[in-house]
């Protein structure tokens, strides 16, 4: 179902997090849970992936997952600021300790000179930690494959976390003195 890239990629993911005893959400729009199931679609993944949240209308990115129904009129659901506040949501209504959300405009339509098609918005938030905005413009590649693109980029966000929650384990406190 899943090209090789993606489905190797998720099994990275799943074992990082599974070395990190880190458990994922995720909080998607435009690729409506694919992310969910490319990880699901390996075996084990039980032990990482906590839940999924498919928030494809804008009523269900307010109830699911807490996200400002002024926010979403005041800058669209294609924005920063509704792809940050979709991980934070998917963290605080979850039992996860690592979340990525996803919002875009996939096309063929919908897209407009300010959001033009194949534009998407991804955030990944962590537990007692920041979170990370990253913004893609895939172009008009097609609606499928904006919304591939989407799950590989999503699933390299989630990899860089684990990164970082392995080097931050890995490094002596401050001021911590080395033992000879």
């Amino acid at each position: 179902m899943f090209p090789d890239d993606v489905v190797a990629r998720a099994n990275e993911v799943l074992e990082a997090a599974k070395a990190c005893g880190v458990k994922i959400a995720t909080a998607e729009s435009c690729t409506a849970g694919l992310v969910a199931s490319a990880l699901t679609s390996v075996s084990g993944s039980a032990e990482v992936v906590e839940r999924g949240f498919v928030t494809y209308a804008n009523e269900a990115k307010v109830e699911m997952l807490g996200v400002s129904p002024q926010l979403i009129e005041d800058v669209g659901a294609v924005s920063e600021q509704v792809a940050r506040e979709m991980a934070r949501g998917a963290l605080a209504r979850s039992r996860a300790q690592l979340t990525v959300s996803i919002t875009g405009i996939a096309g063929p339509t919908g897209g407009g000179p300010m959001k033009p098609v194949g534009l998407v918005h991804f955030a990944t938030a962590l537990e007692g930690g920041l979170i990370v905005h990253r913004r893609e413009l895939f172009g008009a590649l097609g609606r499928e494959r904006v919304r591939m693109a989407s799950v590989l980029v999503a699933l390299n966000l989630l990899n860089d976390r684990l990164k970082e929650i392995r080097t931050l384990r890995e490094k002596p406190p401050r001021g911590a003195a080395e033992r000879p």
